[in-house]
């Protein structure tokens, strides 16, 4: 590991970050249903979700060898690159987390990796066709599959249990929404952490610590897990609030119908090596389960403020690396002061989250509309 400098434990670290903001900012995608209805109580919806977060990164790494080999050429990549594009996609977690918009850790990843190594290495750096089979197909692709799964889904357990007593079905429901929401959190490590990995892997062929095409190492494998799964623990209070309250009212048939539905997507992806979104995924089968339940009323101005961040996610990140990359990759200082830059943006989005803080308490309480 003698070619490990500090510039790659720099991004190592960063990489990290990352990780443990897409665990927070993608606790929603599993829990906000079970929460929304009761099934789970926010403390421990979290707590189960982040540990199968962990359990889940281990379970695949087909993903992660797509962002490592895939999306970018691994031999035209430098450290200074992966740093740049990382931050893109912090900042542009940190500030959805703010509006409480559940839009993409992984497509900011993405958009951030794709604009600095542009940058840094031209346009010969990117592999655009990869770009288009694994991560723009899938993302128009896969919320409409899973939306649609759930629509049919919701319908069918609406229709089954319509001579059944209201209380005994939601009981069922709630209790089957253990499990799924489970599954879903386990899906969820088995292909959003593996993004990290993939990362992490990038920069240490990039440095000369692996031959290009290896796959993550055990300690990549672990870190980028327990980071997420930190992170899904300490939950993205805002965002749960958004897809368990402000998409539709979501009652626990449905909440089964949606967690189900994003698992079997997301797991398929997996095993594919499709770098989808969860947060698309399960947003779409969120809508689903609205359109499927007769009466249910959708919040289409939610949905199109989420389908508008979705749009702005992968190009808004790739100019952030970029302009990063710009200053980062002229060396030593530049990567000193792209981070000092980025490291007070940050705080300054954290602390205007503070002012109007949700949390375990408040989380359930309808949004205002915007």
């Amino acid at each position: 590991m003698e070619h490990v400098t500090f510039l790659v434990v720099v991004v190592i670290i960063t990489a990290l970050v990352f990780d443990f903001t897409n665990g927070f900012h993608d606790t929603a995608n599993a829990m906000a249903t079970s929460i929304a209805t009761g099934a789970l109580r926010p403390k421990v919806a979290v707590a189960i979700s982040g540990v199968l977060n962990v359990v889940g990164a281990f379970l695949s790494v087909e993903v992660a060898r797509t962002i490592s080999g895939g999306i970018v050429d691994d031999t035209l990549v430098t450290p200074p690159m992966v740093f740049a594009g990382l931050i893109g996609a912090i900042l542009w977690n940190l500030l959805t987390w703010l509006l409480g918009l559940p839009s993409s850790s992984s497509h900011a990843l993405f958009g951030g990796l794709i604009g600095a190594v542009w940058v840094g290495a031209g346009i010969q750096g990117v592999h655009f066709g990869t770009v288009v089979q694994k991560i723009l197909i899938p993302a128009l692709a896969s919320p409409l599959i899973a939306g649609f799964v759930a629509m049919t889904a919701t319908f069918l357990a609406y229709s089954l249990t319509a001579r059944a007593r209201h209380e005994s079905v939601a009981g069922t429901f709630r209790f089957g929404q253990i499990v799924s929401a489970s599954l879903v959190s386990l899906a969820h490590g088995t292909n959003d952490a593996q993004k990290t990995m993939g990362v992490i892997t990038l920069t240490l062929i990039s440095s000369g610590a692996l031959a290009s095409g290896s796959n993550p190492p055990l300690w990549v494998i672990a870190a980028a897990g327990l980071a997420i799964g930190l992170g899904t623990y300490l939950g993205g209070w805002r965002i749960i609030r958004t897809m368990g309250k402000g998409l539709t009212e979501i009652e626990s048939p449905q909440g089964f119908a949606a967690e189900a539905s994003a698992t079997t997507v997301i797991l398929a992806s997996s095993h594919l090596g499709f770098a989808l979104s969860t947060t698309q995924v399960v947003s779409g089968a969120i809508l689903g389960t609205g359109l499927g339940r007769r009466l249910a009323r959708v919040r289409w101005s939610v949905a199109g403020r989420m389908a508008l961040a979705w749009l702005l996610t992968l190009p808004s990140a790739a100019a952030v690396g970029a302009v990063v990359a710009a200053v980062a990759t002229t060396g030593t200082l530049g990567v000193a002061v792209t981070a000092l830059v980025a490291i007070a943006a940050a705080g300054g989005l954290y602390a205007a989250g503070r002012r109007d803080p949700v949390h375990a308490g408040n989380v359930n309480d309808v949004p205002a509309p915007v």
